[in-house]
């Protein structure tokens, strides 16, 4: 149902009866979200939260009217609002939701809201939505029109965005325009994320103060970025405590802020595409549309992070049929392609139950080494006499699909490709950009670059059965300015790349894309809407992924985290790891195995196809259960999980990361299970290997299963065994 209507008329709430006039009680899975739409001013979100039920007409009005601060002294005669975009014109001075100028006037914006629409029970790209409210606003003396959307998806999931038109004289130089949400001044702790190559997602927290917490990402991706800005109360976890976050997603650069304004203390998560320095100029009809805010609410972090899950799960192109376990042959062999060697290695793949063979860097033209021949798509002959063929046909010949590497949007100079147009690499000022992994930038947005991207890999697709493509992306972006005008250009180039992927993927439906950035540097929900499962890091030592995969995993569900076991020897760390501890860590996610089999021993072979055969039996409760995880006292342990959606079934890893303080390390508690429900607990095979620290490592409950409610699972928990550091063992819950 669509329901315009002007900026005075009565609006609906969430059920669509009247409620008081402009004020929207939009309302899922137990999330509210209250908008005033009122206007003339834009509109602003008077609660962001819990549930707060049915809440009568008379009692929304009451939050209005019981919202509204007393003036404080030394501030203006009338209350600061803050709304969605904020605005130095409302007295706003904090950071302002839109800057720029016009020949360095019209830098204050003055919106007044035109008409408000409303849906509900309705959908975008195939999937639901709740609520939506599209909100209309201009201001006639800078000669700027306003559009916001604000969306409440089934899952209590909140976004928003905003587009911007031009419909004045000259051209509009857009700075900023980013998007702004309240919090409470319970919201008293910030959690984001940083890092680097190797070592993805790591958590750090502070208090939450006056000033801007602003994370900002120039790369046009994110290693060092964080998915998630999070503030909640202090002390939040997991299992518990309020807390708010927001995601931008885009997949170029970003910025993200938490901030406190003073003197009012007000505190809020703002978001939106950071653009630089001339990249958006608006002549008179020209637009620009804001990428989308993701913002979600819950009691701890399980709750937040479920509400992407869910949504991420109501997609339509999300991927639906079993996720088939895979090798990928880069720590096999790197460049050193043979087809004897490689033939071997898919023969000892199949022999484990690997169901899709991953041909990584090194098979086109010129490509020994990561020095040259990037860009030249076409097989190399001089490796491959006659093409990919004949290891194309023993792979699907063994009953596994075929998948192939690609870095489209990255060239060596020394390849064909960039001797014969220099001017299709991005740069700035007439120089080339500092060189990262002996590459340079392709630039997408230029038609012709784009064209023939698009066309050698359209015909590589074509000319043999591929079924999964690894899209990969390995250096940061740097000076990147079109060579044609010197213009910035990493806004069009992420535009460039979206379109790149949205047709080959409207070409050859039957492929699956996986996005990588050097492991994980682009993750976001913007590249998660093309492709199936992201590559989390290039990092596959077991202990690292812990954090890697626990940071990403809040925002990406399991069946899209790609986690391999690799050697027993990490190649990018030294450190080397039992199996059981590299198959615990890779089961969780969408498995596969990056690996020598073909040198591995016989025993090896057979316990690596142990942990395949048990991931293909349990993956359908791996990727459609909700993710829990445990809030443990002990900085050694690990424990998460995930439940089946009916609460029947679950199955946890107790991980010790380190060595404990203490020795036994108690009982851990196994939470998110039917507190009504009776299970039986015991250890699920291959991880159920303990390697003793010496002859009484196991409790006593090990050996015959132990029978408990969900209730007391969740409060008091089961005894761990003994375990050496860096090492995992399963447990299956299964309703008696």
């Amino acid at each position: 149902m669509t329901t315009p209507r002007s900026a005075t008329d009565e609006a609906t709430d969430g059920t669509g009866s009247p409620a008081a006039p402009g004020l929207l009680h939009l309302r899922a899975a137990g999330v509210s979200l209250v908008l005033d739409t009122r206007g003339p001013l834009l509109p602003r979100v008077l609660h962001w939260g819990a549930d707060l039920g049915d809440v009568p007409d008379a009692e929304l009005d009451e939050v209005f009217r019981t919202s509204v601060p007393p003036v404080a002294s030394g501030s203006t005669d009338t209350p600061v609002p803050l709304s969605l975009v904020p605005e130095q014109s409302a007295a706003w001075l904090g950071t302002p939701g839109l800057t720029g100028h016009r020949d360095g006037a019209d830098f204050s914006t003055a919106f007044a809201v035109t008409s408000v629409e409303t849906e509900h029970d309705t959908e975008r790209d195939g999937a639901p939505v709740a609520h939506r409210v599209v909100t209309r606003a201009t201001d006639a003396v800078a000669g700027l029109d306003l559009r916001l959307d604000l969306e409440v998806l089934p899952a209590g999931l909140v976004r928003t965005r905003a587009a911007v038109t031009s419909t004045g004289d000259g051209v509009f130089a857009l700075g900023t325009l980013d998007v702004a949400l309240p919090l409470p001044r319970e919201a008293d702790e910030i959690l984001d994320f940083t890092g680097r190559h190797l070592r993805e997602r790591s958590a750090q927290r502070h208090a939450f103060v006056a000033g801007t917490h602003l994370r900002e990402s120039r790369r046009a991706r994110s290693h060092d970025g964080t998915l998630l800005l999070t503030a909640g109360r202090r002390g939040f976890g997991y299992r518990a405590g309020e807390v708010w976050g927001v995601h931008v997603a885009w997949s170029g650069n970003t910025r993200t802020f938490a901030e406190q304004a003073m003197p009012t203390g007000t505190r809020l998560l703002g978001a939106g595409e950071l653009l630089l320095a001339g990249e958006i100029r608006l002549a008179a009809r020209e637009a620009y549309e804001s990428p989308w805010v993701y913002a979600s609410y819950g009691d701890g972090l399980d709750e937040l992070s479920g509400r992407f899950h869910e949504y991420l799960r109501s997609r339509p192109q999300h991927p639906r049929t079993p996720r088939k376990s895979l090798i990928n042959v880069w720590e096999a062999v790197y460049f050193d392609h043979d087809l004897d060697r490689l033939t071997a290695l898919a023969d000892a793949a199949a022999e484990v139950g690997v169901e899709r063979y991953v041909l990584d860097d090194g098979w086109f033209h010129g490509r020994r080494d990561d020095t040259s021949g990037l860009g030249d798509w076409y097989v190399d002959a001089t490796v491959w006499p006659q093409g990919l063929g004949p290891l194309v046909d023993h792979v699907r010949g063994l009953g596994m699909e075929f998948g192939l590497w690609f870095e489209p949007e990255m060239v060596n100079p020394d390849s064909d490709l960039a001797r014969s147009h220099p001017e299709w690499i991005l740069q700035a000022g007439g120089r080339m950009p500092p060189e990262a992994r002996n590459q340079q930038v392709l630039d997408l947005a230029h038609p012709e670059a784009w064209a023939y991207v698009f066309e050698r890999i359209d015909a590589i697709l074509t000319e043999y059965p591929i079924g999964y493509v690894k899209w990969d992306h390995n250096r940061d972006l740097i000076d990147a300015g079109h060579s044609a005008t010197g213009a910035a250009g990493v806004h069009e180039q992420t535009l460039a790349t979206y379109r790149l992927l949205d047709e080959l993927r409207a070409r050859h439906p039957e492929v699956e894309f996986e996005s990588c950035s050097g492991g994980g540097g682009r993750a976001d929900l913007g590249i998660l809407e093309r492709t199936d499962r992201i590559w989390t890091s290039d990092c596959i030592d077991a202990l690292e992924r812990q954090v890697i995969e626990a940071g990403t995993g809040l925002l990406v569900p399991p069946e899209m985290l790609g986690s391999h076991i690799g050697s027993p020897h990490s190649h990018t760390t030294g450190r080397r790891h039992d199996l059981g501890f590299r198959g615990a860590t890779a089961f969780f996610g969408h498995l596969g195995i990056e690996w020598n089999l073909a040198a591995a021993s016989e025993q090896e072979r057979a316990d690596v196809a142990r942990w395949v055969e048990a991931y293909r039996t349990h993956r359908d409760l791996l990727h459609h259960g909700r993710t829990v995880r445990a809030d443990d006292p002990d900085p050694a342990l690990r424990v998460h999980g995930v439940v089946a959606a009916d609460g029947r079934e679950a199955i946890f890893a107790v991980v010790q990361v380190a060595t404990g303080v203490w020795a036994p390390p108690g009982r851990v508690r196994l939470p998110g299970l039917d507190p009504a429900t009776t299970y039986d607990v015991r250890p699920l095979a291959p991880g159920d290997e303990v390697v003793p620290r010496h002859r009484n490592a196991l409790p006593p409950w090990w050996t015959d299963g132990a029978r408990l409610s969900g209730r007391t699972l969740g409060a008091v928990g089961v005894q761990a065994p003994n375990q050496f550091p860096e090492h995992t063992v399963l447990l299956h819950v299964r309703a008696v």
